[in-house]
């Protein structure tokens, strides 16, 4: 049974802007009231301090465990979007729900992809799957990719039955992820994949890390990106198609910035993260994928800030997994915060940022629930010390978090 609280004496960011209000209450899990009035009788007072509060923070781009997932609510990220994994069945999936400790999830499901391609070769040595003669070798591929294109109408409808929240497409011939030459999906396959997911009523969404992938994404017509390529500076031309299309683009900086060679080490060193996380999270953090060290991560902060000037919606994301230092340079939870202080110094202003990790993916993720601070919506929430809409790093000064109306750290109340 969860608690009642008035969360008072704080500054409002309601998942949009800063707003006239200094107290929040919650009840049965969900906000109930949203002012300056007197706390209701019965309710848990938690003073603020001057402190602000937040929506519980979003994750547009996942790939956790259940590890992840708890590391994820203790860093103020309530809700999660998993871009490609196994099936997550109605079991499963409850059974997250239903656990205040873990971040809630929706997900992708089995990505489309080419079979031994991406993202096989992330657990799997690249010759094991193509062998000297270019032949594929899929029994040794883990993850599963579709044989015949006829079969797509299939693949499609299955992942629906499963589930599936969106689909995944991958766009990806390996190139910056230093594994060239994989197999991909033709395009035609990829415009018909589109076809059958809309007609199912279901957003699609593409792995897509350099320009042309890019541009072919587009071009089939996909809702959203779920990367940005970094093999080279934006032009006018991809911008302008970008813009035109109407899709969201979830850059991943953090990750872009681990692909060329740079760690999260400086995420790392602040005492708000790694008093909060292990050691084997901290070592990965300190690495770095490092498979395309000749490209600059000075052109994705170019091509962010030169869309979000365009008024392409950005929505924040990591592409964080697992405590591996061979993937690493990110970690759950914690680089969020990073990706909102490298979308700052992107271009975008703190307000906006705080957009593209609360209103922002629950709008295009039609989380209608969350992501704002507003009578009736869920009560995922998350109290801060300072003001993040005046320096972004106050994020990481977390006081106190709450996913469903449960508190899920320790706070001594008024």
């Amino acid at each position: 049974m969860h608690r009642s609280y008035a969360i008072r004496n704080v500054k409002v960011f309601d998942g949009e802007s800063v707003i006239d209000a200094s107290t929040v209450t919650l009840a049965g899990g969900v906000i109930t009231d949203v002012g300056r009035g007197s706390p209701p009788a019965g309710a848990t007072v938690v003073d603020g301090a001057g402190g602000t509060l937040l929506p519980g923070l979003v994750d547009a781009h996942v790939h956790p465990d259940d590890d992840g997932l708890a590391q994820a609510v203790r860093f103020g990220v309530t809700t999660v979007v998993e871009m490609g994994g196994p099936p997550r069945g109605p079991e499963d999936r409850a059974r997250i729900a239903g656990d205040d400790r873990l971040a809630d999830i929706r997900s992708a499901g089995l990505p489309l992809t080419a079979v031994c391609g991406h993202p096989n070769e992330l657990f799997v040595p690249v010759e094991e799957l193509i062998g000297p003669d270019g032949r594929r070798h899929p029994e040794a591929a883990p993850m599963p990719g579709l044989a015949d294109p006829d079969e797509l109408p299939a693949f499609i409808a299955q992942r629906v039955r499963e589930g599936s929240d969106f689909i995944k497409l991958l766009a990806e011939e390996g190139t910056v992820l230093n594994a060239p030459g994989l197999p991909e999906l033709g395009e035609d396959v990829f415009a018909a994949a589109v076809r059958e997911a809309h007609g199912h009523g279901k957003l699609v969404v593409a792995h897509a890390l350099t320009h042309d992938a890019t541009v072919e994404m587009l071009r089939v017509g996909v809702d959203g990106l779920a990367h940005l390529f970094l093999d080279r500076a934006p032009t006018d031309e991809i911008v302008d198609a970008i813009a035109r299309s109407g899709v969201f683009v979830i850059p991943c900086l953090v990750l872009n910035r681990s692909i060329t060679g740079t760690t999260g080490e400086d995420l790392a060193a602040d005492s708000r993260v790694s008093s909060r996380m292990g050691e084997e999270w901290l070592r990965a953090l300190r690495s770095s994928f490092g498979t395309y060290p000749e490209g600059d991560y000075r052109f994705s902060r170019q091509t962010v800030g030169t869309l979000h000037r365009a008024g392409v919606r950005i929505i924040a994301g990591t592409d964080a997994a697992r405590a591996e230092e061979e993937h690493g340079g990110l970690a759950q939870g914690a680089s969020l915060h990073h990706e909102l202080q490298l979308l700052v110094e992107a271009g975008l202003s703190n307000v906006e940022a705080l957009r593209a990790a609360t209103s922002g993916p629950a709008r295009v993720f039609g989380l209608d629930d969350r992501g704002v601070i507003r009578p009736g919506a869920r009560a995922d929430l998350l109290l801060v010390d300072g003001d993040p809409t005046g320096t972004i790093s106050d994020t990481l000064a977390t006081r106190a978090v709450w996913r469903r109306g449960a508190m899920t750290t320790p706070l001594a109340t008024a």
